[in-house]
């Protein structure tokens, strides 16, 4: 399993909301991908310009065919990349 977490820090709080809505609809279209185990978008309620994106995927091939689907091609990197700050993180489950 492969387990990513972003974080993303909106530049301009005039994007809050649109930065939700679309990362709410890349969650949708995230799950429908083959080899998804999970996509979650948390919103901080500290710091409102914060995301968390935490991502599970089957595999790395999957992680790869994400790369190039609908969810990340139409939506997070030509319009939520562009509005925010990005610190990805690949992680490991500590046992």
């Amino acid at each position: 399993m492969i387990t990513a977490i972003i974080l993303l820090g909106v530049k301009n709080e005039a994007d809050i909301q649109t930065v939700r809505d679309l990362l709410t609809e890349q969650r949708r279209l995230s799950l429908l991908e083959p080899g998804c185990e999970r996509f979650e978008v948390y919103h901080s309620t500290a710091v409102p310009t914060q995301f968390v994106l935490c991502e599970w995927w089957e595999d790395r091939e999957a992680l790869e065919a994400h790369r190039l689907g609908k969810a990340f091609t139409e939506l997070y990197q030509p319009k939520v990349i562009p509005l925010v700050d990005r610190q990805p993180h690949p992680c490991e489950l500590v046992e």
